[in-house]
C-alpha cells in the first residue's frame, strides 16, 4: 500500500466543501444526513471572509489581513475582514458540534473532512503590504506554508477535541498550475512573477502533510495530469471526471491508481442535469473509466471516493442534497461488487 492510501478511507461518497446558502446549521444537516464521509461545509455566499481565501486566512497564525480594494492584503493588525473570517469559521464549527451532539455522534470516531485553500494558491491571491502578490516573494511563501502547517494542526486538533472525529484534511490548490508555470497575474506587466519549481511546491506540501499528521487530499484543479501530483507521496487527489479525459490524463490516472493512490472521483454532476442519473448509472460510468484505463475493477472498491465534479455553492439546495446522496449511493455500489456493474 502506498503512503497515499495510508489512513485514507475509500468506498465512500463525500463533497468537496462548498455548499449553497448562508445557514451553517442547514448545510451541516444536509451533509451529515446524506453521507457517511461528512465534511465541514463552506458557505462562500456569505461574502468577504467566507470565500476560500478569507477562510484560509482565519486558519493562519500571526498573519493578519484586511480587504483592500477588493483584494486580501496582509496588515500589521487584524482588520474587519479577518474578524469576519474568524467568526464564520467559529460559527460553522459550532453548528457541526451542535448537530453531532443532538444526533449522538460526538466521540464516535466518525469521519470528518476539513478543507482549506492551500498555501500556494493563497500566496497567488493575497498581497503583501507593498501591494505585490505574496507568491512573488519566496520567503513570504515559505512563511505561509509554516503558518498554515501550524494553524491547520491547531484547527484539526480543536475539531478532534470537540467532536471525537477522525479528521481528513483537504488542501485546495486551484492556482497551482499558474504558480508552477509562472502565469500568476502580476501587479503590473513589468512586475514579473517567476515560476515556482514543481519540486519545491511538492517539497513544501509534503512538509505540511508531515506537520499535520493526518490523511491528506490535494485538490489542484480538474485535470489528473499535473506536474506536482506525481511528486507527492502522502496525498490523495481529486479529479473532475465531468470533463473529457485526454490520453495523458488516462495514463496519469492509471499510474496513480495502480500505485495505490486514493482518488476522489468527481463523477456526480455539480449542477442539476435535465435527466437525473441513478446511482447504478453513476457507478457504471466510473467502471467504464477504469475499464478504459485498463485497471482491475478492484480499484473501484479500494481506491475511489465518489464526489460531485466540483463544489456545490451555486447549486440549488435540493440538488446539493441529491448530489451528495448520489455520491454516497454510487460509492456503496462500487464497494459492494465492482465486477457486477
Amino acid at each position: 500500500m502506498s503512503l497515499r492510501a495510508e489512513g485514507m478511507p475509500s468506498g465512500l461518497g463525500t463533497g468537496l466543501g462548498p455548499m449553497p446558502g448562508t445557514d451553517p446549521t442547514e448545510a451541516v444537516r444536509i451533509v451529515s444526513g446524506e453521507t457517511d464521509f461528512a465534511f465541514l461545509p463552506e458557505l462562500p455566499s456569505r461574502g468577504v471572509g467566507a470565500d476560500p481565501v478569507g477562510r484560509a486566512g482565519a486558519v493562519l497564525i500571526d498573519m493578519p489581513f484586511e480587504m483592500v480594494h477588493d483584494v486580501y492584503r496582509l496588515t500589521s493588525h487584524p482588520g474587519s475582514a479577518m474578524r469576519r473570517a474568524n467568526d464564520f469559521l467559529a460559527w460553522d464549527l459550532d453548528a457541526v458540534e451542535e448537530h453531532w451532539e443532538t444526533e449522538g455522534l460526538i466521540g464516535t470516531g466518525r469521519l470528518l473532512k476539513v478543507q482549506v485553500c492551500g498555501p500556494f494558491s493563497y500566496a497567488a491571491q493575497v498581497e503583501l503590504r507593498s501591494g505585490h502578490k505574496m507568491i512573488r516573494d519566496h520567503g513570504a511563501v515559505r512563511d505561509v506554508v509554516a503558518s498554515m502547517s501550524d494553524g491547520l494542526s491547531e484547527h484539526v486538533s480543536d475539531v478532534e477535541r470537540r467532536l471525537g472525529a477522525r479528521v481528513v484534511v483537504q488542501v485546495d490548490e486551484p492556482d497551482l498550475d499558474a504558480v508552477v508555470n509562472g502565469t500568476v497575474p502580476p501587479l503590473t506587466r513589468l512586475d514579473t512573477i517567476r515560476p515556482v519549481p514543481a519540486s519545491l511546491v511538492a517539497q513544501r506540501l509534503e512538509e505540511m502533510a508531515s506537520r499535520i499528521g493526518r490523511p491528506m487530499i490535494l485538490s489542484a484543479g480538474p485535470r489528473p495530469n499535473s506536474q506536482v501530483r506525481p511528486l507527492l507521496s502522502s496525498y490523495a487527489v481529486t479529479v473532475d471526471l465531468a470533463r473529457p479525459l485526454s490520453d495523458a490524463d488516462r495514463d496519469s490516472m492509471g499510474e496513480y491508481l495502480d500505485g495505490g493512490g486514493i482518488m476522489l472521483a468527481g463523477v456526480v454532476p455539480s449542477s442539476r442535469p435535465r435527466v437525473l442519473p441513478t446511482a447504478e448509472e453513476t457507478a457504471q460510468r466510473m467502471a467504464v473509466v477504469i475499464d478504459e484505463i485498463g485497471l482491475d475493477r478492484t480499484v473501484l472498491r479500494d481506491n475511489i471516493i465518489v464526489t460531485p465534479s466540483s463544489g456545490l455553492a451555486d447549486a440549488p439546495p435540493e440538488w446539493a442534497a441529491s448530489a451528495l446522496r448520489l455520491a454516497a449511493e454510487s460509492a456503496e455500489l462500487l464497494a459492494q461488487d465492482p465486477d457486477a456493474l
